[in-house]
């Protein structure tokens, strides 16, 4: 696979806007474990590779366990998961396939059972960033770096930040 463009190098600025939003969501509150679980389900649910890539890594390296990432596709069916984590990764999937969905109101409801307002606000916010970068990502083509290497700009996470 070839990449189409470099998103970072033709807009910038727009790419700076959407990593503010990013750091924005990487210090609101919700847990890391929980943020990286709903960035990987709709990575995984869009095919993004470059996001799968990076993220299970982030997860990873924050001590999320393997056992976790390997059934998280089938979460439905794993008691691996906390009530909290099942609602965000139910409405993660309700709104990533929002087309198919409508955003159904039990999983709104779930949603809102585990978490506060103010929490369901930043979680949509959470799953409408991750989904936009699977698109610049998917549209883009853009190829994940091998072995040990990220690319710059890539997340605003840090190891003194994790």
């Amino acid at each position: 696979m070839q990449s189409r463009l470099n998103p970072f190098t033709a807009a910038p600025e727009a790419i700076d806007a959407m990593v503010g939003l990013e750091r924005y969501l990487h210090d609101c509150g919700l847990e890391y474990a929980l943020v990286e679980l709903v960035r990987i389900r709709a990575s995984q649910i869009n095919g993004c590779g470059y996001c799968l890539h990076m993220h299970t890594r982030d997860a990873r390296e924050a001590g999320e366990t393997e056992e976790r990432l390997h059934v998280l596709a089938a979460w439905r069916d794993s008691p691996l998961f906390s009530d909290r984590e099942r609602a965000a990764l139910a409405w993660t999937e309700s709104l990533t396939r929002i087309a198919d969905t409508g955003a159904p109101d039990a999983d709104f409801e779930q949603a809102r059972a585990q978490f506060t307002e103010e929490e369901l606000v930043k979680l949509t916010l959470l799953i409408g960033a991750i989904n936009t970068w699977n698109r610049i990502a998917v549209g883009f083509r853009r190829v994940h770096a091998t072995g040990g290497a990220r690319t710059p700009k890539a997340s605003v996470r840090t190891k003194a930040t994790a």
